[in-house]
């Protein structure tokens, strides 16, 4: 039987049912939806499948593609939820109201109220006189909840001079103290047999056990800190494959400051901005180290190979690397890698998508972008697919390794892999979708600015 993520017959991608389930039910989810009215990615991950969908306990709906039965299944669950799903964005409304109220500005609010929202709607459907209490008691409980693992106090934390300079001279004798490089083919052989079977619904365990128990994370990262190019057989892509901005990781800074907006390649970013993304980014603040700990760990990852500790995360990124590299969304045949079974699962999906058919028409056409460049950038994006692919593993990864929540075995590795292809294959949707929204608009603007208005 072909893998789930393959469209067989009349299935339809489960993605797509969801989004047209939950266009039709109408006004009142403003606050769970993104501009063009469908559920906000962390809207169908934190609130649809876990909540309302449940694939635990309905296995058949668990797939990527659905048959007619199970589709009308799913539709009719996401349906029946419509006043469930309207109070809840009624509730979030509020709370994102009282935590503004209260200046709480830790945490990504979504990730932090989505769920606890779709429990107050539960237990009291649409809020009811008294609500704004409730929901300024609920923020209050999750800011105590964090324990002062948040932004503020990392600031805090590092504007101690004492500390500081002690940070800085763990970080200089740690840097001064990696091992030399090994040979890059060592630490990659195995990672294409791995990636040959990790797609199989029993997925043979023993090329990944090896490439744990031989150190490969560790082999690949003392690459990365010495090689810039030449790993992947070409000049490009280089061998960090855009986990830093620089030929070679620069040693780790500690930072006072971090905008989502300016964050630098993983590798090159300061303490201050490898913690403050943690801290974003948690929904269970309280399962985190305490502030002192997480700076204390941070100065050592930050200096180890990858900037991870843990062996088998070191491995997934050996992977990631592997399947990134041989990424090909425009089906350009470009030379690279062997392409294993996890690349063709992969790249398959991509070449499905309408915006990258389109934007393969775009880079292999001899006339020019007929959008007038909108798109042009877009379209390039797709000739560095590891790029994305590679910055977004890094963090998922390095969230798991501040944590202590390691893959538990080769079948968890391919979930994260694959889930980061879907993450930046989606993201690439939602930015081509925003492109052509503004074009669209951009007549009208025009011929409403050429209108003659009288006052």
């Amino acid at each position: 039987m072909p893998p789930p993520s393959q469209p067989i017959g009349e299935r339809r991608p489960r993605a797509q049912v969801i989004d047209h389930a939950w266009r039709d039910l109408g006004a009142g989810l403003e606050s769970l939806s993104g501009p063009g009215g469908a559920p906000l990615t962390r809207t169908v991950k934190l609130i649809v499948l876990p909540l309302i969908v449940r694939p635990a306990l309905h296995a058949e709906l668990a797939a990527d593609f659905l048959r007619p039965a199970e589709a009308a299944r799913l539709d009719a669950l996401i349906r029946e939820s419509g006043s469930l799903l309207t109070a809840t964005a009624q509730w979030f409304t509020l709370l994102k109201k009282a935590r503004r109220a209260l200046g709480v500005v830790a945490g990504n609010p979504q990730d932090l109220y989505f769920q606890r929202c779709f429990e107050l709607a539960t237990e009291h459907g649409a809020p009811p006189a008294g609500a704004d209490e409730v929901a300024r008691a609920v923020v209050e409980e999750l800011v105590h909840a964090g324990g002062g693992r948040t932004v503020e106090a990392l600031k805090d934390c590092l504007a101690d001079p004492a500390l500081r300079a002690r940070l800085a001279e763990e970080l200089a004798a740690a840097w001064e103290s990696r091992g030399p490089a090994r040979d890059a083919a060592e630490a990659l052989a195995p990672a294409a047999e791995v990636l040959e079977t990790c797609t199989a619904p029993e997925p043979n365990p023993s090329a990944y056990a090896r490439m744990i128990e031989l150190r490969h994370g560790e082999l690949f990262g003392r690459v990365v800190w010495a090689q810039p190019g030449g790993v992947w057989g070409g000049a490009e892509p280089p061998a960090h494959l855009g986990l830093t901005a620089r030929p070679v990781p620069p040693r780790p800074e500690i930072g006072r400051g971090a905008s989502t907006a300016t964050l630098p390649a993983p590798l090159d970013r300061t303490l201050f901005e490898r913690l403050f993304v943690v801290l974003q980014s948690s929904a269970r603040r309280e399962e985190l180290p305490t502030v002192p700990e997480l700076v204390a760990r941070e100065a050592g990852r930050s200096c180890a190979p990858l900037g991870l500790y843990d062996e088998s995360l070191r491995v997934a990124v050996v992977l990631g690397a592997c399947l990134a590299v041989g990424l090909d969304p425009l089906g350009t045949g470009a030379p690279g890698p062997a392409r294993t079974a996890a690349h063709k699962v992969v790249n398959s999906r991509w070449r499905r998508e309408a915006s990258v058919l389109r934007a393969r028409r775009m880079t292999v056409s001899p006339q020019p972008d007929p959008d007038g460049g909108a798109l042009d950038a877009l379209a390039q994006d797709l000739r560095t697919p590891w790029v994305p692919y590679m910055r977004r593993l890094w963090v998922r990864l390095h969230g798991r390794d501040v944590r202590g929540a390691p893959p538990a075995d080769l079948a968890s590795v391919w979930a994260v892999l694959d889930g980061v292809a879907r993450s930046v294959m989606m993201d690439h949707r939602a930015r081509v979708r925003a492109a052509l929204r503004a074009l669209s608009a951009a007549p009208a603007t025009a011929a409403d600015a050429a209108e003659p208005r009288s006052a």
